[in-house]
């Protein structure tokens, strides 16, 4: 490989990685804005044609705006806890614990990016539930 090639492939590198620090921002910005119910800057991640869906319920929200809307409409206090945040590139995962009115069910959303905003989010929800004694053997609690 000649040496034009390889900073061409170092070029490509360096700026993926600054890419994926700019969405990595986003994201951290995004879920403390979920958390502070701050509806606007929590919604400055989508691009304006933004889908999302929730499989679990058959819905699917298109446009930011009704993206937003819906969520600010939700009469519930909300709280984001988030676990971990995993992705590179166009697609990013994040795990977090989403608590309704105190009740806490563990989520997973999966965003797909053009450029540096989100064009598609789906997610998943699962609420908590007892561990069967059959399988205590082999176990440890997992603090949440």
């Amino acid at each position: 490989m000649s040496n034009w090639q390889e900073s061409d492939e170092q070029k490509k590198e360096q700026s993926s990685a600054a890419r994926d620090q700019v969405i990595r921002a986003a994201l951290d910005q995004h879920w403390t804005a979920s958390d502070a119910n701050d509806f606007e800057t929590e919604h400055l991640i989508y691009q304006e044609d933004a889908v999302l869906e929730y499989p679990q319920s058959g819905e699917r929200f298109r446009g930011r705006r009704n993206i937003q809307n819906q969520r600010a409409s939700q009469p519930s206090k909300k709280r984001f806890t988030v676990q971990r945040i995993l992705g590179g590139g166009d697609l990013w995962v994040t795990e977090f614990i989403l608590t309704y009115d105190g009740k806490p069910s563990y989520t997973v959303t999966i965003m797909e990016f053009l450029g540096d905003k989100v064009a598609h989010e789906t997610q998943y929800f699962a609420d908590p539930f007892a561990a069967p004694a059959s399988r205590v053997q082999w176990r440890e609690p997992m603090v949440t």
